[in-house]
């Protein structure tokens, strides 16, 4: 058996029991871990997780006082209907679905060869009624026939104005006078008659020349063109199809203009005005912070727009916080992150 040193026995023997068991070896195996430091480990994390926490709390209650905030929240935008107003077979569908146009663009022909025929025939019409005033005879009749009108009726009245002084002295009869106010009537009927006649030829030119209108609008309607720029959705109308004026083919969302629409709860709303700043996310885009700012406030909760608005007065009366919707309006349009309607956003408005 080999004999230890003095050194290595010192050693040994500041061991502890159980190391000294294992040095038959002559190695030592380290000493376990002190209960004390593990506490303060425990004390350190706790310290620092109540730190992070109270930081947190510190900071959401500095926001609560100069920033409201909700994710009942959501994108809006104009969706542009496109009806065709007049009725006809479909000839030509020019555009897909969710494609981009441009103001302006045809989207869809309808067959026109009904309204050409409409067109030419009041074209016809109107060429009848300009030839019947361009004719000079006609006109120089007509004229002599209210000049006359005009005679008789001067004459009339003079003989009338005769008359009156006369029969309150009893020189002439009553008879007399009722004849010669007959008379005055009828002459001034007759120039109306005369008159109206020499107005008629210029009344149906212009109702010709209306109906010529009407009939080359109809004509202009059976191509359908897209009242402004955006992308196509919902298309409903195919080649062949018999459409009716007013029936809905597609609709134009413009995503150049769009906003935000965020219902706040009343107790928010006191300090919101036009013009703070808000800050947005989309959840369509995580980690994308967007920008913006209060553009209008609605002047009355989303339950009075309802379709059944809650009525307190029956009794049933039960205080639910309402929402006020915020119209809020984005500074910058990101091409590589369009903003749709209908996306859910979470918005942050600075009120100070």
């Amino acid at each position: 058996m080999a004999t230890m040193t003095k050194p290595e026995a010192e050693t040994v023997s500041s061991l502890p029991t159980g190391a000294r068991r294992e040095g038959s070896a002559g190695l030592a195996t380290p000493a376990a871990p002190q209960p004390g430091g593990r506490r303060r480990l425990a004390f350190a994390v706790m310290g620092v997780v109540l730190a992070g926490l109270l930081a947190v709390g510190a900071r959401r209650w500095w926001l609560g006082r100069t920033h409201v905030s909700t994710d009942d929240a959501q994108v809006d935008g104009h969706i542009i209907p496109i009806l065709p107003k007049v009725g006809g077979f479909v000839a030509a569908v020019r555009v897909i679905e969710n494609q981009h146009v441009t103001a302006g663009d045809t989207l869809v022909v309808l067959d026109d060869r009904d309204y050409r025929v409409r067109l030419s025939q009041a074209d016809a019409d109107l060429a009848v009624a300009l030839a019947g005033v361009s004719n000079k005879a006609r006109v120089g009749q007509a004229e002599a026939q209210v000049e006359q009108a005009q005679a008789n009726a001067a004459k009339a009245h003079a003989d009338l104005d005769r008359l009156r002084p006369l029969a309150a002295q009893d020189i002439v009869s009553k008879q007399l006078l009722d004849a010669a106010e007959a008379s005055a009537r009828a002459a001034d009927a007759a120039l109306a008659s005369a008159q109206a006649s020499l107005l008629a030829a210029d009344a149906r030119v212009g109702a010709m020349r209306a109906a010529r209108d009407q009939a080359a609008l109809n004509l202009s309607y059976t191509r359908i063109t897209a009242p402004a720029s955006g992308v196509v959705s919902k298309k409903s109308v195919e080649v062949g199809q018999l459409v009716q004026a007013g029936q809905p083919l597609m609709s134009i969302v413009p995503l150049d203009d769009v906003w935000l629409t965020a219902n706040l709860k009343e107790t928010q709303i006191e300090n919101v005005k036009p013009g703070d700043p808000v800050d947005f996310t989309v959840d369509a885009y995580s980690g994308i912070d967007f920008k913006g700012h209060v553009e209008s406030l609605s002047p009355a909760t989303g339950a009075r727009f309802s379709l059944l608005p809650p009525d307190n007065a029956t009794g049933n009366f039960t205080k639910v916080v309402q929402r006020v919707p915020v119209r809020i309006r984005p500074d910058a349009v990101d091409a590589a992150h369009p903003l749709r309607p209908g996306m859910s956003v979470t918005v942050t408005i600075g009120t100070r």
